[in-house]
């Protein structure tokens, strides 16, 4: 007789889903932000501001980044309002959900290193580290729930995934269809 894996108990399919929607309304707000016109006007600042202050041996990075922005300030600012939206809406669907932590925690690090600098200069003082390494972490940890509680019931992958036999190597972590909790 084959094994069989266990289920997660309903309240725990509630509490990663919940997880994973709250993390969604985060990027929703954030996201939201991101469509202002004051975002799309200081963005560029945003990115030479967090470069000072900044070690020597970061400036080139930080060069890079302003070099490659200046011409196209609008195409990055609305491009990182996109991608945010698409985040949270992902978030909070529960669409192609391991393709997508991998995503927000490499956009996460994406915004850490950039417009946040590394959360930095970390001098006498410092309070802050930033969010986009939050951002991360939060990530990695639901893509970890992923890969230990299998399919989330409530998400629009477990509806996916009967209907379209090879979506778990998109929505889950194992890449293999498992019993929704």
């Amino acid at each position: 007789m084959a094994a069989t894996e266990p289920t997660p108990h309903v309240s725990a399919q509630w509490q990663k889903s919940t997880a994973r929607v709250v993390f969604g309304v985060i990027w929703g707000i954030d996201a939201a932000l991101k469509w202002t016109p004051g975002f799309r006007k200081e963005y560029l600042d945003m990115v030479q501001g967090a470069a000072k202050g900044q070690a020597a041996w970061l400036q080139p990075w930080f060069q890079f980044w302003v070099w490659l922005i200046s011409p196209r300030v609008g195409f990055f600012a609305y491009s990182t309002a996109v991608i945010e939206t698409v985040i949270a809406l992902a978030l909070i669907l529960g669409f192609a959900r391991k393709s997508t932590y991998w995503l927000t925690a490499i956009f996460g690090l994406l915004i850490w290193s950039t417009a946040e600098g590394f959360g930095g200069p970390y001098t006498a003082g410092s309070t802050d580290v930033g969010t986009g390494i939050i951002y991360t972490m939060a990530a990695v940890f639901l893509l970890a729930i992923n890969a230990t509680a299998g399919t989330s019931r409530y998400s629009v992958d477990a509806w996916i995934e009967r209907r379209i036999p090879w979506w778990p190597i998109v929505a889950e972590v194992q890449g293999s269809r498992r019993a929704p909790g």
